[in-house]
């Protein structure tokens, strides 16, 4: 059964029987490449859903033609977004076949005799595991526990720390035996896997508050080596194929202040404005939207560098200097100094409070990761008002409640 209760089963009766995929080293491959599928091709993918519910309820993003309903609901919030919103039932839907097949490679590739391959196989499912986890965690309070019909559910937190209690695992198995490269041959170019697991666990280290873990693990990822999702004139770059390509779905909200309130926008002169945006066309959408086949970062280097600022001025005792010092390395970035030219080439930022220093983090951040998908999970972080976002979590989508009596109560906003 899968992680949600609405489906009885994924199984294509054409096809090979589970059991002969999920013990197979090229079964376990094939259904491991799929969930990169799932996660990015398409409106229907979990990237396209994520970025675009994200960019409408924080104001990142407006809607171009009130004729693409879901999207113009997620701008209008509150009660306008309810269980029949496609994008949120469809960012709910493949994250829960996400988990469902991970867990079957999971167990499949641990049984693999060639311990290396098995290896690549856990260290790249993980990946998809904690990213669908991470997601879930971002927009709903709570999340399903397992596997199966009528599942319980645990509070998103917990989740956040399922996602690193997988990435654990993995480290360890890699550890013990390093991923082949017949492994790496045989899936998409273009993810460094245990870089990618690094930036991961800090990442969801710094939602759950451990910042010293957070901190350990952004320090651990290679910034100049780059992880992304690539693309293909068939497999289209989701973004750009819905939204940059029609001008008519979604568009960047302003193009100086990327819907950022008074007080905390953009300097005018930050070299990533022009990176993100233009006003050649409706979409104004640039950066990693910007053609058929642009990657898309599983992270940028920039991120980790602010997750480093964060945990500094956040630990038990701030340290203050080292926090200004990682949040500078952001600020003063050329474009030519970052592997995806994402540079803001401003003057170094001096004298800061803890208080102001946490302010130009979360303003860094919202530029920094423009239409990354995080800046609704940044703004409960940072306890931004609710007068800056459309809604705070998200409600479950019927597909749930209807087949599953435990689903909780939707959020009042």
């Amino acid at each position: 059964m899968p992680i949600t209760s609405c489906k009885k089963s994924y199984i294509n009766p054409n096809a090979a029987t589970g059991e002969q995929v999920f013990s197979s080293q090229q079964g376990l491959t094939g259904v491991a490449i799929g969930l990169q599928r799932v996660y990015t091709a398409g409106r229907a993918s979990s990237l396209y859903n994520r970025v675009t519910m994200n960019g409408l309820v924080t104001k990142e993003l407006v809607v171009l033609n009130q004729g693409n309903t879901s999207e113009y609901q997620l701008q209008l919030g509150g009660g306008n977004v309810d269980a029949t919103n496609t994008i949120v039932a469809g960012l709910w839907t493949s994250s829960n076949k996400i988990l469902y097949d991970a867990e079957n490679v999971l167990q499949g590739a641990a049984a693999l005799g060639d311990k290396g391959y098995a290896s690549g196989l856990i260290g790249y499912t993980t990946i998809f595991k904690a990213l669908a986890l991470g997601d879930l965690s971002m927009f709903w309070q709570s999340v399903p526990a397992s596997n199966g019909k009528n599942v319980s559910f645990i509070d998103r937190k917990e989740g956040f720390t399922k996602a690193i209690a997988a990435i654990d695992a993995a480290l360890t198995t890699i550890n013990a035996n390093p991923i082949s490269s017949t492994f790496l041959s045989n899936i998409p170019a273009g993810i460094d896997i245990v870089n990618t697991l690094h930036a991961l666990k800090a990442r969801y280290s710094l939602f759950v508050g451990n910042y010293a873990q957070a901190l350990s693990e952004a320090n651990a990822v290679n910034l100049s080596v780059k992880s992304v999702f690539n693309f293909t004139t068939v497999n289209l770059n989701p973004l750009y194929e819905t939204a940059t390509s029609t001008n008519n779905v979604t568009a960047v909200s302003d193009v100086t202040t990327l819907g950022m309130p008074a007080g905390l926008q953009p300097d005018p002169n930050d070299q990533r404005l022009p990176f993100y945006t233009t006003t050649s066309y409706a979409s104004k959408m640039k950066g990693f939207a910007a053609g058929t086949t642009t990657p898309w970062p599983v992270y940028l280097p920039g991120e980790m560098t602010l997750i480093k600022a964060e945990a500094y001025a956040r630990q038990s005792t701030p340290d203050l200097v080292n926090a200004l010092a990682e949040l500078n390395k952001v600020v003063t970035k050329q474009p030519s100094a970052d592997p995806f030219g994402v540079g803001a080439a401003l003057p170094p930022l001096v004298g800061l409070t803890q208080a102001q220093i946490l302010d130009q983090i979360y303003l860094n951040r919202c530029v920094e990761l423009f239409m990354a998908g995080f800046k609704l999970e940044d703004s409960r972080r940072f306890n931004r008002p609710n007068s800056e976002k459309t809604r705070n979590f998200m409600p479950y989508p019927f597909l749930e409640r209807d087949n599953n009596p435990n689903t909780p109560a939707d959020p009042p906003f």
